[in-house]
């Protein structure tokens, strides 16, 4: 199966081209945020030029859905559909977070993980996966809201790219860098398309929790003033 992944949801976007069944991936990342609008389209073709596959002898296009940057989102998700109706691809968005899992699962064999991503405003994304048997299944549903919220139970490990800017304010005594990676979302794909998750090109949409972009000045000025008053 050939295969193309990408994910420009964090603050570093990822793309890996799949050529064939087991083998071996070709990767690629870089700085996102702003970059990645401007760098995603050329690292696509450059990773398929170095498998030597074009658009039209892709199998499907996988993308992370979300949630992460607003920004960011929007470009996979118009990369996405351009290239999969141009090409007559199918689509398979995959969830961000079920990305954070399977990258801490791959580096460090975690079966019962809190994927958490930084959601910036003082807030993180964050849901539970337990993997059993080579699948995953997420433990209730998605959640927004300050870093202390977060509910990690007994031996889960809390895993993401939300370690560093809020260190101890997440719970849990095992904790994991990880990301959204697109080698994870390749390693995803086969069961999710074995699913029949996968969708045309219009279905390349952006799952948002959270339906603001910026906190107001008010906002700002407020957490200044709390972040001040802290010891």
């Amino acid at each position: 199966m050939n295969l193309l992944a990408f994910d420009t949801s964090t603050e570093v976007f990822s793309v890996a081209v799949q050529r064939g069944a087991g083998s071996a991936l070709l990767e690629h990342s870089a700085a996102g945020g702003a970059q990645a609008s401007a760098a995603l389209i050329p690292a696509i073709q450059d990773l398929l030029a170095r498998a030597e596959l074009r658009l039209t002898d892709l199998d499907a296009i996988v993308m992370g859905r979300g949630p992460g940057s607003f920004t960011g989102l929007r470009t996979a998700c118009s990369v996405a559909q351009g290239l999969a109706f141009g090409a007559g691809l199918p689509v398979l968005p995959v969830d961000t977070l079920l990305a954070v899992a399977e990258d801490a699962h791959w580096r460090f064999g975690v079966t019962q993980v809190v994927a958490v991503l930084d959601a910036r405003m003082d807030e993180v994304y964050w849901t539970h996966y337990v993997q059993h048997a080579g699948r995953w299944t997420q433990q209730g549903g998605f959640a927004l809201g300050r870093p202390e919220t977060v509910v990690a139970p007994h031996q889960w490990a809390v895993a993401g790219n939300a370690l560093g800017p809020y260190g101890e304010r997440l719970p849990g005594a095992i904790r994991i860098d990880a990301q959204p990676t697109a080698a994870a979302l390749l390693r995803l794909a086969p069961a999710l398309l074995a699913a029949g998750q996968a969708g045309p090109a219009s279905s390349a949409l952006p799952f948002y929790i959270r339906d603001k972009v910026a906190q107001t000045t008010e906002e700002r000025a407020a957490l200044r003033r709390a972040s001040a008053a802290q010891p």
